[in-house]
């Protein structure tokens, strides 16, 4: 989204910025039958990229696609149209990636293809360079017939036009992350990018059939219950690995997310001081180094084998961050 706010809009701004702008601070802690491993926790927004053209003002939307063919279609036509295009898919199907797991919902840009080698050319965040995607890879990874799906979802920028100022902006994009981290959802401002979170489960929890979802600070204190316990599960090895790769890796900048965030409020103080406290970076800094010693916990489970004191010390890490977070956040809501 950086890079592609910067060719439509002429909007240059720090990586942390767009984060922070998108209001994309989150915990999300998953457990579904369809996933493997069966339970993730994540640390950002499942709706960032159109959360922040709707922060932002812009003009930029998001839809899915049922059929694999009209899908491929639609974004050809934009790439002919001169228009790099959003997509979105499990990164496991990806085949210039090395991943072992699943991994859905993983953004990455089109920038053209080749019909002859029926190959794509994406913009992806490991390299500079454009990488190269079998046109079967990517229909696999944009609908794979396993685990979860995102349907073909795809983004398009409608207009270069950005309505609010940064420092609007960021007023919005920070109280609507305070009120959603803390279960407060329906009282954010009256604002179109508000309604995903209005309308979602925030602070709370959500179950339907084979799958539970918990967000928010309420998820951070459901992690920090729930650790202990997985010493007992089958999968326990893998849960550590890929969730200590969730906190830690997998393009969120270390601390889960969280020092992205520190960075972005430092960003927004210097827009305006009054946009967040003075010892709210501090604490998000904080919240990422305990975040940080947990992913460390469950590393060394992935690599030594299922022991429980790392489980309970990595509770009693989330706990120590359920906390510091529940203190950040109130003090970016006023209270």
């Amino acid at each position: 989204m950086r890079g592609l706010l910067h060719h439509y809009c002429g909007l240059d701004l720090p990586e942390p910025a767009v984060f922070g702008l998108s209001a994309g601070i989150e915990c999300v802690y998953l457990d579904s039958a369809v996933m493997m491993p069966a339970i993730s926790v994540f640390g950002r927004t499942l709706s960032l990229e159109a959360d922040l053209g709707g922060i932002l003002q812009v003009d930029y939307r998001e839809q899915p696609e049922a059929d694999d063919e009209h899908a491929w279609q639609v974004v050809r036509d934009e790439v002919l149209a001169g228009r790099p295009t959003m997509l979105s898919g499990d990164i496991l199907y990806l085949d210039y990636r090395d991943y072992k797991v699943h991994f859905p919902g993983h953004r990455f840009v089109l920038l053209g293809f080749d019909d002859e080698i029926e190959k794509a050319f994406i913009a992806d965040r490991i390299r500079p360079e454009p990488e190269l995607c079998s046109y079967g890879a990517l229909k696999m990874s944009r609908n794979p017939p396993d685990g979860l799906s995102t349907h073909n979802l795809w983004g398009r920028f409608y207009g270069a036009e950005v309505g609010r100022s940064m420092s609007a902006a960021a007023a919005v994009a920070i109280e609507r992350a305070a009120l959603r981290m803390l279960g407060r959802a329906s009282a954010a401002a009256n604002d179109a990018a508000a309604a995903n979170d209005a309308a979602a489960p925030g602070g709370g929890v959500f179950a339907d059939g084979g799958t539970t979802m918990v967000t928010g600070v309420a998820a951070i204190e459901h992690f920090a219950r729930e650790l202990p316990g997985w010493v007992e599960h089958p999968d326990a090895v893998d849960l550590a690995g890929f969730n200590a790769s969730c906190i830690e890796k997998f393009g969120n900048g270390g601390g889960n997310f969280r020092r992205l965030y520190a960075d972005f409020l430092v960003w927004a103080r210097a827009l305006d001081p009054a946009l967040a406290p003075p010892e709210a970076a501090g604490l998000a800094r904080a919240a990422a180094d305990g975040w940080t010693a947990a992913s460390a916990c469950l590393y060394r489970v992935a690599k030594e084998g299922v022991q429980a004191s790392l489980f309970d010390e990595a509770a009693r890490h989330m706990q120590r961050v359920a906390s510091t977070e529940r203190r950040l956040f109130e003090a970016l809501a006023g209270g």
